[in-house]
């Protein structure tokens, strides 16, 4: 049994960026085409990841010429040259199979703010923050009403 494991270990990729569902990930596939091979970008977000070790797959869906594709792929199957994560996604379940029935503008994740890590800074994905006040990067949100941080200096 431990002989089992060994064998698995060596297959094993070092290289994968950590990435969970929801995530925007662009997946470089080794295309044979006869004699030559070529690289194939699959870019879509990650549904759903499953299995452990060797046996682990994870399912990346796109939206090509308004048809919905989804691709399973092996995590350290030597045909995926290079993961790239393009954009964190914030979700709150393991699989997004729910995704298959929606369409357009409903389909979108927001993305996660804060600790950066993937291309962009962390901006705004979808729901504006601050209870829907939309405020750009770099700007304070004022409320009306609301009182300061900052003392007040009385006028005499």
């Amino acid at each position: 049994m431990e002989k089992l494991r060994a064998v698995e270990r060596e297959g094993l990729k070092t290289d994968i960026p950590a990435f969970a569902p929801g995530d925007t990930l662009r997946v470089m596939v080794r295309v044979r085409e006869g004699e030559k091979e070529r690289l194939q970008a699959f870019e879509g977000i990650c549904i759903a990841r499953r299995g452990g070790g060797v046996n682990e797959t994870f399912t990346v869906r796109k939206i090509s010429a308004g048809v919905g594709v989804e691709r399973i792929f092996p995590l350290h199957a030597p045909s995926i040259a290079e993961i790239g994560l393009l954009r964190k996604g914030r979700v709150r379940r393991a699989k997004l199979y729910f995704l298959r029935r929606l369409a357009g503008k409903a389909a979108r994740i927001r993305e996660k703010r804060g600790a950066g890590g993937a291309g962009g800074a962390g901006g705004a994905g979808g729901a504006g923050g601050a209870g829907g006040a939309g405020a750009r990067a770099g700007q304070e949100l004022v409320v009306p009403g609301a009182e300061t941080s900052e003392p007040e200096q009385s006028q005499t």
